[in-house]
């Protein structure tokens, strides 16, 4: 059995690695905004949207993350607009977007040209093939996520907890909320490989509520968010690689299990304090 610090030597693993570290910066970042604006429900009907990109990426011969990329941003602005615009309720615009990109997605892998291709890896995550590319566009969108919430922090605070006060005050609430939609579409589309469709949102929505476990402020959330996202990314590719199984679904895992711990821990630290008050 390889030693675990062994495994650096290997190409795939120092790869794996990286995509786990950019994985939790971003997710962690854009995921305690998600909560704390409690769209979580939004990012659902874009991850499930993103694969009508795949699917048509498919058919043109293109790159997939990149058509998932578009789409996925399209779909996320298509959401915001149906339901400020176009008179329709956000859950209902979610689900047309939602279904409607799952929908293409299967009409046009079902009309690719030859044997229909994998998708295994793309529903479900698979961290260990992530290539340069990959890495090269989620350190970019790490780098860029951090320095975005670095200059606008306030005003992302003011208009996430209270929009309608941020208007008043003159915010450009409606760009703002624009660029933050996209960078949650974007977030999602780059780290497919990481986790996958199916799985993704639980990257974006684990790790913050774990972290709000212990704390209620925004900044802090977010430092928890991409430490515990950290943890538990690089802990299910350690999983996946010992026991042989998927690396989303462990990595999936491992999260879950280091929430149940720390909700334990925080359980325990309130009893420890209630029986001191009370005595």
């Amino acid at each position: 059995m390889e030693t675990f610090l062994g495994l650096f030597r290997y190409e795939f693993f120092q790869n794996a690695f990286l995509a786990s570290l950019f994985a939790a910066i971003s997710c962690g970042i854009i995921g305690a905004y998600i909560v704390a604006r409690r769209i979580v429900f939004i990012s659902g009907g874009i991850t499930h949207a993103s694969f009508g990109g795949v699917g048509l990426a498919y058919y043109l011969g293109l790159n997939p993350i990149l058509g998932a990329a578009v789409f996925g941003v399209f779909s996320a602005l298509g959401i915001q607009y149906l339901s400020d615009k176009g008179n329709v309720r956000e859950d209902s615009a979610i689900a047309i977007w939602w279904s409607l990109g799952m929908a293409l997605g299967i009409i046009f892998v079902a009309l690719t040209p030859g044997y229909a291709p994998n998708l295994m890896s793309f529903l479900f995550g698979n961290i260990v093939i992530v290539s340069h590319y990959d890495l090269l566009w989620m350190g970019v969108l790490a780098i860029f996520t951090i320095g975005f919430f670095i200059l606008f922090f306030h005003t992302i605070l003011f208009i996430a907890f209270d929009s309608e006060f941020a208007k008043a005050n003159k915010l450009p609430v409606r760009l703002f909320n624009s660029i933050l939609i996209s960078l949650v579409a974007l977030t999602i589309v780059l780290n497919i490989k990481v986790v996958g469709i199916i799985l993704v949102i639980s990257l974006l929505t684990i790790p913050q509520v774990t972290a709000s476990l212990f704390t209620k402020d925004f900044k802090k959330m977010i430092a928890g968010s991409v430490i515990f996202g950290f943890i538990g990314s690089f802990n299910g590719l350690i999983l996946s690689y010992y026991l042989d199984i998927p690396s989303g679904a462990s990595i999936i895992l491992a999260l879950v299990l280091i929430y149940l711990i720390m909700w334990i821990i925080k359980r325990g630290i309130n009893w420890r304090v209630k029986v001191k008050l009370e005595v």
